[in-house]
Formats: C-alpha cells, structure tokens, sequence
C-alpha cells in the first residue's frame, strides 16, 4: 500500500502570524514535522503542501519536498489538491499537522496501521484527556468510540456527558478517564479524500466547526487509534515559547 504524507503548510495564522517559519532554535517549525515524517516506516513520501513560496523555499533548504497550492478553505482541501495532482498513485493519504513538532513517530505508524487493517474509509488519533478545564472547554473537540474502535461522535461539547455529577468528581471516581482528546491527524483512502473534499459542508460540520463531522454524516468510518499522551500543538507565542524552552534543554 503506497502511503503518502502530506503536510498542509499555510502562510498565514490569526494567533501566531507565519509560525511554521518561526526558527528561534535555528530550524524553522516545519521542518520538525518534516523529519519526524521521514523517520516514519509507514510513510513512503512526505510532501509539503503551501500556498505561499516562502515556505516551499524553506522546506527545499533543508532537503524536503514543497508544492503550491492556491488558496483553500481548509488544510484537508489543500492535502486533497496535491494527493489529485502529486500521488495519484497513492493508496493512503496521511494529513500531517504542521505545527506540531513534537510529534511521535510511532503515532503517525500506528495511525496508518489502523487505517490498514480497519474497513474504514478514514483514520484518525484519540489520546486520554483527565484535565477538567480542558474537557470542559469548547477549544478541545472530544470523541466518544465505539466497542469495535470506530468514532462514534466529535463534539466541542463534554461527551459523554456526566448526568448527575460533576467532571471532576467523575474523574476521582473513575480507575480511567472516560473522556478522549481528539488529535488532528488522519489517515485517509485516496479516493474517499477526494470524494469527501468534493462534498459541500454538512449541518453538523457548520454546527460545531469539525470537519470530521462531514464523514460520519455521510455515513462514512473513522478508526480511531488511542495514543498514551497527545503531542502539543503550536497557536500561540506562548505555545512556542515553551516549545523553544523544551527544545533547548534537550540539546544541552
């Protein structure tokens, strides 16, 4: 099985202007990703999808692959237009988030595992989440899974829900969390990516802005791989400050 990562690399951010090009440890973000993606055995490509060619510059200057693209209304948009035009011979298409640096190898390996040995169309990660405040915020999108290791919902909302108690007294009560953190990284077939980007957005994606919803609406399945521990994503200077931080510790 032919198997593709593609990293959706736009220009732009609203909270942390041109991060993917941020290189206060001397390599600029993208690159993190990047290599974390060629040290994958699952993977036999990675490509660099950007729309802006400061960033295909940057990804070049350190050996890697970058394509443009024009402008889309979402990464998964900008990943579809390059698997259509770069990998048509690709079997799995793996959407890679730019800017999460820390990102373990052995979750993008498990997530195309999961996709390969499931009958669904689409894969994606779920890791533990025990922190009140977070579960409770509209900011970390949710799912509950099925007995059978399929999605059955993402929701901003607290699901499942803990009627006739409290989040945190739930959490004392229970030997596990009972609540999953949604991580954006997925593993698509080729030809349901693009037949899933062709699709107009559905009621439940417009409702709570997840662009998952679109599948599982459509009647589509999304396996979900459970990792230990989410990787942290960047969004704000403070995110990559503490990035910075880690970082240089470890190569002291």
């Amino acid at each position: 099985m032919r198997t593709v990562g593609i990293i959706p690399a736009r220009l732009q951010s609203s909270r942390l202007p041109e991060k993917l090009l941020l290189n206060e440890t001397g390599r600029p973000l993208i690159e993190y990703v990047w290599q974390v993606a060629q040290q994958c055995t699952a993977l036999d490509e990675v490509i660099v999808a950007t729309d802006s060619p400061r960033i295909q510059e940057a990804v070049t200057s350190f050996g890697g692959r970058a394509e443009l693209t024009g402008e889309f209304p979402s990464g998964s948009d900008r990943v579809a237009d390059i698997a259509r035009r770069c990998c048509p011979d690709a079997d799995v298409i793996v959407n890679l988030q730019g800017d999460e640096p820390e990102l373990e190898v052995a979750t993008i390996d498990s997530l195309v595992t999961t996709l390969r040995e499931s009958g669904a169309e689409m894969a994606t990660v779920a890791a533990p989440l025990s922190d009140v405040d977070a579960i409770q915020s509209p900011d970390c999108v949710k799912v509950v899974v099925s007995d059978n290791g399929n999605a059955l919902y993402f929701s901003r909302s607290v699901i499942p829900f803990p009627r006739g108690t409290s989040v945190a007294d739930t959490l004392k009560a229970a030997t596990a969390t009972p609540w999953l953190l949604h991580v954006g990284l997925y593993a698509y077939r080729h030809d349901f990516l693009l037949r899933l980007t062709s699709m107009e957005p559905s009621t439940l994606e417009e409702l709570e802005k997840l662009e998952q919803l679109r599948a599982l609406q459509t009647g589509a399945s999304i396996a979900v791989t459970v990792i230990p521990e989410a990787a942290v994503g960047i969004d704000t200077p403070e995110d990559y400050a503490a990035f910075v931080k880690r970082e240089t510790s470890r190569s002291r």
